[in-house]
């Protein structure tokens, strides 16, 4: 059995969503329990009880909108992604799976058709992680690798708690944060957000698994002192050894993976003086690969250049790792029903590994997990210039009705 959704619904529904915190250069601003997230929740919940879906909120406020099948015992199937966003990030990122799942159940709807097992759509709390560290904390959290009450007391830039913007925003859910039955499988839809299958002229990305990750925040202890009277010799510079640690990291995939990233993404000088020699630099890593192994070698050698660059400068140092996502290979069921419905579509299909983390990430370890990846226009994310045409959302969101369709054994038309 195929589907086709309605695309000038889909295009509507993206649309609807892009509004909430949406900016004037095109782009998204809904931070994770933002009242701009706030507002898109309820547009989710809203769109779910009108497909006649019953929705629960669970402890950490991941939403969940559940299509019953026709056996009451069967696992269900889940789908969806994440509505929260980066600071002024695209419109694609995150909401168009959260939109194609939601046409895959009208489109059910529309055809009159049952599956075998429910269907149940979830948005996921806080995946972007830039409000309140972690990424892909709310799924982490309903997956059991993270503890709920060290995440509720999260904080945010200034200070604000995760756990009581939870309670102002009103989705601090009554349902336990887990699982609450066995499940079938997890499908997610997303935009690559990297440049390969525009490279390659594919159409659809079929994805058999996720790097894994590492994030860090490095410290260096050095003296604050005049710039101007204190000898080159008699220095403890702080910025001088972080300014080694970041080259030696920015050439480290050189040394290791064809797939090893590596980037310093932030980085904080105090006492930030044009004539003071700093005195503490603090930064943060992003080490990635599919390998686990040349993953712990690229931590063990990056602490090796911090060490090294700390005895030059004659500074002391502090390494926290921040994040530990390990890298995921998906089973073979869900991958080829991404496949079969990439083929059965006629569309051109490339198997690939994500370079980013998502929510599949944590959803692989609660039961069978997949993803979808449509073209982004020049593998641009996390910006207002993101941008997935809508013909290739409309087909990578039918690639993803059809996947759920075959694993949630559609019983009549």
């Amino acid at each position: 059995m195929r589907i086709d959704i309605d695309r000038d619904r889909l295009v509507g529904t993206m649309r609807e969503q892009a509004a909430i915190g949406g900016t004037e250069g095109g782009g998204l601003h809904r931070l994770a329990l933002s009242d701009a997230d706030r507002e898109a929740r309820d547009w989710f919940v809203d769109c779910a009880t009108a497909a006649g879906l019953d929705t629960r909120i669970d402890a950490f406020g991941n939403t969940f909108a559940r299509r019953e099948g026709t056996d009451p015992d069967a696992a269900p199937v889940l789908a969806g992604s994440h509505l929260d966003s980066q600071p002024d990030g695209g419109i694609y990122d995150g909401a168009l799976g959260v939109v194609a799942a939601l046409e895959l159940v009208r489109t059910l709807d529309d055809r009159g058709i049952e599956t075998r097992r429910p269907i149940e759509l979830v948005n996921w709390t806080n995946e972007e992680g830039s409000r309140f560290p972690p990424a892909m904390q709310g799924s982490g959290v309903w997956a059991g690798a993270h503890d709920i009450e060290e995440e509720y007391a999260k904080t945010d830039a200034d200070g604000t708690r995760l756990g009581d913007e939870l309670e102002r925003i009103g989705y601090r859910g009554d349902h336990p944060a887990e699982p609450r039955e066995p499940y079938h499988a997890y499908l997610e839809l997303h935009p690559e957000q990297g440049p390969h299958l525009e490279e390659t002229g594919a159409d659809v990305g079929i994805v058999t698994g996720i790097v894994g990750l590492r994030w860090a925040e490095i410290t260096l202890h050095g003296q604050a002192n005049h710039s101007g009277t204190t000898p080159m010799q008699h220095r403890s510079d702080a910025l001088v050894a972080a300014a080694d640690v970041v080259t030696a990291i920015r050439r480290l995939p050189g040394t290791l993976g064809e797939r090893t990233v590596a980037t310093v993404g932030s980085l904080d000088v105090q006492p930030d003086s044009v004539n003071v020699i700093p005195e503490t630099v603090t930064f943060t890593t992003d080490l990635r690969d599919p390998s686990e192994g040349v993953l712990e070698t690229a931590v063990a050698r990056m602490e090796a250049e911090v060490a090294a660059a700390a005895d030059r400068e004659g500074i002391d140092y502090e390494v926290e790792g921040t994040m530990h996502a390990p890298s995921v290979d998906f089973p073979d069921r869900p991958v080829e029903a991404v496949a079969d419905a990439t083929a059965d579509l006629g569309y051109d299909g490339r198997r690939m590994v994500s370079g980013a983390g998502h929510d599949a990430t944590h959803a692989a370890s609660v039961c069978d997990a997949a993803m979808v990846f449509a073209v982004s226009e020049d593998g641009k994310s996390h910006t207002e210039d993101e941008f997935t045409s809508w013909a290739d959302c409309y087909r990578s969101a039918n690639v993803l009705a059809n996947a759920a369709l075959d694993l949630a054994d559609a019983v009549g038309e």
